[in-house]
């Protein structure tokens, strides 16, 4: 052996060694324990380990709303986009609830708070099954983007049906309330149980059809601090609330997911929040995108803005630009770690990052969901939200033996309405002509007959005994264990009558096919007995092409739950068209409902032959949120975009009702709404006025329970019902003078606060245990209420407060509530405490809400009329 072959050996010995000290070294490093991995250690000190093991691309991919796993750190796949307005939204089944602005309705924190607790348990529940099926997708998680704590300052706003009304106190009170229930407050379990979000921040209160352009400028300091803004404070420092969603509009300039002065100055430097700032989806874009905001270059200078002033989350994907940013030098690495610690923190505080089986709440199991504990509370929070506006002559409640009585109306037999939106599905749906049939032994004396549509003055037919194929009636359809159609089908049928497909409770389309990553194939070959405008009636949640003869008309991905589609199709009789529907999973339940008809015209005078035999008429009309909500494709007369462009009743039902009134059959009016409505003129015909909301599930035996007396209603309206649109300002003007019950100086149809019940409460003289206090003193005030009835109930004991000397100010202002239940020929004892915070007003020298001496007027009563309250003055020295 030579030299060369000697060295040649040692190297390859040396190699060798080295290789097997690098692999044993590996194992040492695999089996190492990082910091972030005892659990003996702080949330905050595991965060903290975690961020500095994370590589910046890594921790770029945790900024987004669907964050992918790192798998060589063992974090995992999480999607934050979750939702829960009235119950686990989009996700299965669910209980539902009343929509949040007839939970307002309740003036009720601790029924709030009750209801929450129960939609926590539920999504607890949901997602501890979602984790066991291994599925990380939307509407899986635990971090709820719910409440939706923006003021109803106008009416003709679409997404008011998911706020708590106009009043700052009201919608503090119960946002609170519902961040607690939602997030555990008061339990001292090591994991929290959810996380709620306060959202949208903030001055946001529509048009929906320009919320990606819209700036929301020359906005009074006074309306910033008095009205828009105390709700997110109340959420951040009283709530605990952990996330923020910032708005998509501008504010003085700034889109608000931007805005150093929303997000840094006030939310994190004043008010202290430590929490998580994630922007509304797609709302970055808008910073950037042609006919939005535009006040961006390019992604990546609107994402580094987005970081710098505070939006740690980004619902969206332009997040995915933050290397170019670092690169470029608009922000560095240590302004993505603050963000990123957030979001890491968070997940380690709801125990997402660590075992299942080492949180507690995981013990919550499937038996939760849609419980009867929990529709019976559903019950409990629809009967408290039901609204006696009007009631002549007490014709209510109404004593069903021997009556007959006809049910009509557009809302009488539609559960989709009384769900609302931004909500789950439910085991069942308690309709309101169902509720009344219920409250009769012999169904034969109820007749039902809708009589008009919503908004058009046309009803649906359907013909579907019009189709067929293959020789056979119906529809047929081919399904695959896959999103594309790849293969054969999994299976095949013949659907011989209109169908509703929901794979809501683990329910599939069809045996053998799967709840998820399915699609599937429609047929059928419609041939018309008539000519005419035909109407293929739709409800779908997925992926979905509508083609007629070989060609598509309609095409469909729904991002935001179920939608409602009415395809219109002229027809010639004798000839055969061929409709097919491709449809896909995409998220949360599935859905498919299908029918085809026409729409023939509503006749009124058959109508009413129909039920000539009926002693009262119970009409169920209003709108849906078919018609008013977010961002909507609807432009009917009366209605843009979700929003509304007046306040009246469709036409149509007007029309009707006036015919209705000729009979002179005694008529009960009852409204489905997710906002006030123009009622004077229905009120007139009516012997009684009932606001319903959108009630959720089991709204419709809350309703008869009302009308037969069955229940006590006690419904407060938690916005102002205005004679009609002149009555308020512009719509895009975001000054609160002319707006609620607070600035409005003229009388409205109903004021803010005002609801009938059968019982008759009295009102004794308010006693102050002084009547002058020093600042920062507190007033003790205290009223008697007496029922002078024969029916116990609930009252709503409602006190304002109005500085005497502020003339351009608030009319009034609620500053506290109390719900009390007087059993028949009782008195009850109400007491308040007036402290700092109840006795802040407007400063304009201090430019904010500060305790100052003056003399302040409180009123004690039933709603925020003048003449429904008892009045007591104080002096602050």
């Amino acid at each position: 052996m030579n030299f060369s072959d000697s060295r040649k050996n040692f190297i390859i010995r040396l190699l060798k060694k080295t290789l097997c000290i690098c692999f044993f070294l590996s194992l040492i490093l695999k089996s190492q324990n990082y910091l972030y991995q005892n659990k003996e250690l702080s949330f905050d000190q595991r965060a903290t380990d975690l961020l500095q093991q994370l590589t910046v691309e890594e921790k770029i991919s945790l900024m987004m709303d669907s964050s992918q796993p790192i798998k060589r750190l063992g974090i995992k796949k999480y999607n934050w986009w979750n939702e829960a307005l009235h119950g686990v939204a989009r996700a299965g089944q669910a209980t539902v609830f009343p929509q949040p602005i007839g939970m307002a309705a309740t003036f009720d924190d601790n029924l709030v708070f009750r209801v929450f607790s129960a939609v926590s348990d539920e999504a607890r529940a949901k997602h501890n099954l979602f984790i066991r099926q291994g599925s990380f997708e939307r509407y899986q998680g635990l971090t709820m983007w719910t409440p939706t704590i923006n003021i109803l300052r106008d009416p003709r706003w679409g997404r008011g049906i998911e706020t708590y009304g106009e009043d700052p106190f009201l919608t503090s009170l119960l946002g609170v309330a519902a961040v607690r229930g939602l997030q555990g407050k008061g339990t001292d379990a090591k994991y929290d149980k959810l996380h709620a979000c306060a959202k949208h921040f903030a001055v946001h209160s529509g048009p929906e059809w320009n919320r990606h352009s819209f700036n929301a400028k020359n906005i009074k300091k006074r309306d910033l601090y008095e009205t828009y803004l105390p709700a997110f404070e109340a959420l951040v420092k009283d709530g605990n609330v952990q996330e923020v969603m910032c708005a998509y509009n501008r504010l003085e300039g700034q889109p608000c997911c931007g805005s150093d002065q929303l997000l840094m100055q006030l939310l994190r430097k004043k008010w202290g929040f430590k929490g998580i700032v994630v922007s509304d989806c797609g709302a970055i874009a808008d910073f950037y995108k042609e006919n939005a905001h535009k006040t961006h270059l390019d992604a990546a200078k609107a994402s580094s803005a987005a970081v710098l002033s505070g939006t740690d989350l980004e619902c969206g994907s332009s997040y995915k630009s933050l290397l170019k940013a670092l690169k470029d030098g608009d922000l560095q690495e240590k302004d993505i770690d603050v963000s990123v610690k957030r979001l890491l923190l968070a997940r380690f505080r709801l125990g997402e990052m660590d075992s299942p089986e080492e949180v507690e709440w995981t013990r919550l199991g499937s038996n939760i969901i849609s419980s009867k504990k929990n529709s019976e509370l559903a019950l409990e929070a629809a009967r408290r939200s039901i609204t006696l506006l009007q009631n002549k002559n007490n014709i209510l409640p109404i004593k069903s033996s021997g009556l007959t009585v006809a049910v009509m109306g557009p809302n009488a037999n539609d559960p989709i309405m009384q769900w609302g939106n931004y909500n789950g599905t439910p085991k069942h749906t308690v309709t309101i002509l169902d509720g009344i049939k219920n409250a009769f032994s012999d169904n034969s004396k109820v007749i039902y007959e809708q009589g008009c549509g919503l908004v058009e003055n046309y009803l649906f037919e359907s013909a579907y005994d019009n189709c067929t194929i293959n020789d056979k009636e119906g529809v047929s359809v081919k399904y695959w264990n896959n999103p594309s159609k790849s293969g054969d089908p999994i299976t095949m049928q013949q659907l011989d009558h209109a169908f509703a497909l929901c794979t809501s409770g683990d329910t599939v389309f069809a045996p053998g096919v799967s709840l998820k990553d399915f699609s599937a194939e429609y047929a059928t070959v419609f041939e018309p007995k008539i000519s005419g405008e035909a109407s293929i009636q739709l409800y779908v949640n997925g992926k979905m092409d509508l083609k007629i003869d070989g060609k598509i008309v309609k095409t469909l991905k729904t991002g935001h739950g179920a939608r409602k589609i009415n395809h219109k199709l002229m027809v010639e009789k004798g000839r055969k068209y061929l409709i097919e529907i491709d449809f896909a999973y995409h998220t949360g339940d599935a859905q498919l409902n299908f029918d085809i008809g026409y729409q023939k015209k509503s006749d009124f005078q058959q109508s009413i032959q129909k039920i000539k035999t009926a002693d009262i008429i119970f009409f169920v009309g209003g709108i849906s949120p078919s018609l008013e909500g977010e961002e909507m494709g609807i432009d009917l007369p009366g209605f843009k975009r979700g929003d509304r462009t007046d306040i009246e009743l469709p036409q149509t039902q007007k029309n009707f009702l006036n015919e209705l009134s000729a009979t002179g059959k005694p008529i009960i009016y009852i409204n489905c709404s997710g906002s006030a409505i123009a009622l004077g003129e229905i009120a007139d015909i009516s012997e009684a006025v009932i606001q319903a909301w959108y009630p959720g599930q089991e709204g419709g035996t809350a309703v008869a329970d009302v009308l037969f007396g069955k229940y006590n209603p006690s419904g407060r309206l938690p916005i102002t019902f205005y004679k009609n649109a002149s009555q308020i300002p512009d719509f895009e003007n975001y000054d609160m003078e002319g707006r609620t019950y607070r600035y409005l100086r003229s009388k409205p149809l109903y004021p803010f606060g005002y609801g009938l019940t059968y019982s008759n409460f009295i009102y004794g003289k308010i006693k102050a245990d002084k009547k002058k206090a020093k600042t920062g003193e507190s007033v003790s005030i205290t009223v008697n209420v007496k029922n002078r009835s024969q029916i116990d109930g609930f009252e709503t004991v409602q006190l304002y407060l109005k500085k005497s000397d502020d003339f351009s100010g608030p009319n009034r202002e609620l500053r506290a509530v109390k719900k009390i239940f007087v059993k028949a020929g009782k008195s009850e004892k109400v007491s308040f405490s007036l402290g700092e915070r109840e006795l802040k007003w407007w400063n304009d020298s201090a430019g904010e809400m500060i305790v100052q001496p003056g003399k302040f007027i409180v009123g004690i009563g039933k709603s925020s009329d003048e003449k429904d309250l008892k009045f007591k003055t104080i002096v602050i020295n």
